[in-house]
């Protein structure tokens, strides 16, 4: 029975003494499960002992990895879809709302302003719908409406929503993300092993401080149960800061190979990016290009401070990961050492502060 004090429309959450025992898992629904960091959150979830429940649109079931697909259940539907997101919410006791894009292709339908705003609209709509007693949300640093683009535009504009939905939320906002399986470091290591030059935007120093999957998902995962973490804004950056130009040295050094840099002025790289993103498979967009020479660092004290550990800095991971797949690897077989990191972003994701 509904009391009178539950919102027109709300649907009866059931409580964990309501359920039927056999029944009763700590289940969460993940958006953006499949994707780089939805992965990394779901087996960290598995290993604390929740059930993810991930939102998978049809056809995308193949991007499920085996071992994630074992412990979780699978919901198909869309994101952008209220339904799809209401129905695959209840009987949750949390929300993880990763689901997010960096590049559009608007004659697909697919944007920013309904991967991340719609999206994160549905989520709040959902959470409040069945009475779910938490909600995170990944967004991004620099994330403000009326910021740089149509990227930090819309994400600010879906951090608004998360603000002002009067849910227990907790928002993250990292800076550019590294680790098993990333694109953009990924990507940029292959590009210094094999490229004769690596073309630079501008002068390169524009600076970055890239932080580890593995430190992001401890904050995500550690939060859920945490009252003191609700309505908190985290900005998660990692413990280096240097400049673009420096990140290719690094990445070129652990690699053991020399790069030419080759820099590019921005406004000449502007107009060519903006031709050449109408081609799909050209690796740029002049929203990635805003998000790239934006910057991206920040005070990440206050984050480890509240969740208690040292974070990995990208040379630890360099130093660690000689494996085909990461930034500076040098060709290791598959099943190459990878240990530490992996333990780091799953079992125990980063070291305890002493």
């Amino acid at each position: 029975m509904r009391t009178g004090a539950e919102p027109p429309g709300a649907r009866r959450h059931l409580t964990s003494m309501e359920k039927v025992p056999f029944l009763d898992f700590k289940e969460v629904l993940v958006t953006g499960g499949t994707g780089f960091l939805g992965r990394h959150v779901c087996r960290a979830l598995i290993s604390r002992g929740y059930l993810p429940r991930l939102l998978v649109r049809v056809g995308s079931e193949g991007r499920i990895p085996e071992d994630i697909r074992r412990a979780c259940r699978v919901t198909p539907g869309d994101v952008t879809n209220q339904e799809f997101v209401e129905n695959a919410a209840q009987s949750t006791e949390a929300i993880v709302h990763l689901a997010g894009i960096i590049r559009e292709f608007p004659a697909r339908g697919i944007t920013f302003e309904k991967a991340h705003v719609e999206a994160t609209r549905n989520a709040v709509h959902a959470a409040k719908v069945w009475r779910i007693p938490r909600f995170v949300h990944v967004s991004a640093l620099g994330a403000a409406p009326g910021g740089p683009g149509r990227y930090f535009d819309s994400k600010g504009k879906a951090e608004e929503i998360v603000r002002q939905s009067g849910l227990a939320w907790t928002i993250f906002r990292p800076t550019g993300i590294f680790g098993p399986g990333d694109q953009f470091f990924t990507e940029l290591g292959r590009a210094v092993r094999r490229a004769p030059f690596l073309p630079v935007p501008g002068d390169g120093e524009f600076l970055l401080q890239p932080v580890f999957v593995g430190d992001v998902v401890k904050g995500i995962v550690d939060c859920l149960p945490r009252p003191d973490t609700e309505t908190i804004a985290f900005d998660v950056g990692g413990p280096e800061r240097f400049p673009y130009n420096e990140l290719v040295d690094r990445i070129a050094a652990a690699a053991g190979v020399r790069v030419r840099k080759v820099n590019i002025p921005v406004s000449r790289l502007r107009l060519a990016v903006r031709f050449f993103s109408r081609f799909e498979k050209f690796p740029l967009t002049p929203d990635m290009l805003d998000v790239l020479l934006a910057g991206n660092t920040c005070d990440g004290g206050p984050y480890y401070s509240a969740f208690g550990f040292t974070p990995l800095p990208l040379s630890g991971y360099l130093a660690s990961s000689p494996g085909t797949d990461a930034p500076g690897g040098k060709g290791a077989p598959a099943g190459g050492a990878r240990t530490n990191p992996r333990r780091r972003e799953e079992g125990s994701p980063s070291r305890q502060a002493a």
